[in-house]
């Protein structure tokens, strides 16, 4: 038999100092910067050019999983992705999470809504039952998956409506068959405007350096104003941190001083997503329209960042389902999106994981340049957690 889990999500919290004993939220928003730099490491390994990803997607998809696994098939989980060791602290975290990932007013949408397909005949182990329903807000349907192209429309239907039909397709039927037990959704989108335009009369094309030497023109939008700016020496970048309507939820951009810098940067990827210390500052902003979607099979990803036993038969996960044993996690795939334009930024993201058997303004300081021509990394934030992130490489 298959399981087939579909997962995207992003966190909502506030990082405590080290030396704080953090609370569950705060544990998981600490675990989620960790992944972050994991899992860009490893994306780096197979893809070149641009990327966008929603790291806690995977997390919260295998978060939801580990609620069935037991012995060392959930140690692994745990570990691998940054988790708290408790699986109460996990559960009291994302209930504390879940709420605040509905956001939908002028300025902004925020959503997360998450959704259980259930094989007819299958039936849910009690206790995942209770905690998918209370801790993750999971809706339950059942479905015939041995029609895997029917079964694939009402999910594929189902994350579409959800991300403002911006996710397409994320289920092959081929994906699914007799054999499959469960799908677990969860959709993330993501649609917020800028908490200052970018004027249209200001676009331009402008050149973007691929390499010191190449060039290509670019859509580039324009505008001066107080931004939150660091300059990090060490890594001989800059940070801008470009504020959205909705308080707590920004986007970041870290743009290495040399136009071929991107390479030395990513070699410190961990450093990118900690907190930087800003000061608020006239900035000269340049920044390129663009749009970016990735395809992702986290598979090798999560089996590189110690994710194994659960890959394999044998794997203990006997606690998803009363009458479906023997299961393995078989795929983990994840579908991104990111617009970024002038009057502000959409995105939305969905993972799925299969399981199978064996079967312009006057200022008196002289504003920064901060002009964005040449690749940056880039990540979306709400309230110091990051939701999305990748990078600008065309």
């Amino acid at each position: 038999m298959k399981v087939t889990i579909i997962l995207a999500l992003a966190i909502s919290t506030t990082l405590a100092a080290p030396s704080e004993v953090q609370t569950p939220l705060q544990q998981l928003a600490t675990g989620n910067q960790q992944l972050t730099s994991n899992v860009y490491k490893e994306i780096l390994k197979t893809k070149n050019g641009s990327i966008i990803f929603s790291p806690f997607s995977a997390e919260t998809v295998l978060a939801l999983t580990s609620e069935g696994a037991k012995g060392d098939t959930r140690s692994e989980l745990v570990s691998a992705l940054h988790l708290p060791e408790s699986q109460e602290t996990i559960q009291q975290g994302f209930k504390e999470l879940l709420p605040q990932l509905q956001i939908k007013n002028k300025d902004a949408v925020l959503a997360s809504a998450n959704k259980i397909y259930i094989a007819n005949g299958i039936k849910l182990e009690d206790d995942f039952k209770k905690t998918a329903e209370s801790v993750y807000a999971s809706g339950l349907e059942q479905v015939d998956f041995s029609n895997s192209a029917k079964a694939a429309n009402i999910i594929n239907q189902w994350v579409e409506n959800q991300t403002n039909k911006k996710i397409k397709d994320l289920i092959k039927p081929e994906y699914l068959n007799s054999d499959t037990v469960m799908t677990l959704i969860n959709a993330l989108y993501l649609s917020a405007e800028w908490s200052t335009v970018f004027q249209d009369y200001n676009t331009v094309t402008d050149k973007f350096y691929r390499t010191a030497s190449e060039q290509i023109d670019q859509a580039t939008m324009a505008m001066t104003e107080v931004f939150r700016h660091y300059e990090n020496k060490e890594l001989d970048t800059q940070f801008l941190e470009i504020p959205f309507k909705t308080n707590g939820l920004v986007f970041s951009v870290a743009l290495p001083n040399k136009k071929d810098g991107l390479a030395a940067l990513e070699n410190n990827i961990e450093k990118v997503f900690e907190p930087q210390p800003y000061t608020t500052v006239p900035v000269h902003l340049r920044l390129p329209k663009f749009t970016v979607e990735t395809d992702l099979n986290l598979k090798d990803i999560l089996q590189s960042l110690g994710v194994k036993k659960i890959f394999n038969f044998g794997a203990d996960l006997t606690g998803l389902a009363k009458n479906a044993k023997d299961l393995r996690v078989s795929e983990v795939i994840q579908k991104a999106f990111i617009k970024v334009a002038e009057d502000g930024v959409e995105a939305a993201a969905s993972t799925a994981v299969l399981v199978e058997t064996r079967s312009g303004r006057f200022f008196i300081q002289t504003p920064i340049k901060f002009f964005a021509d040449h690749p940056f990394v880039y990540f979306i934030k709400y309230n110091n957690v990051i939701l999305f992130a990748g990078k600008y490489s065309p």
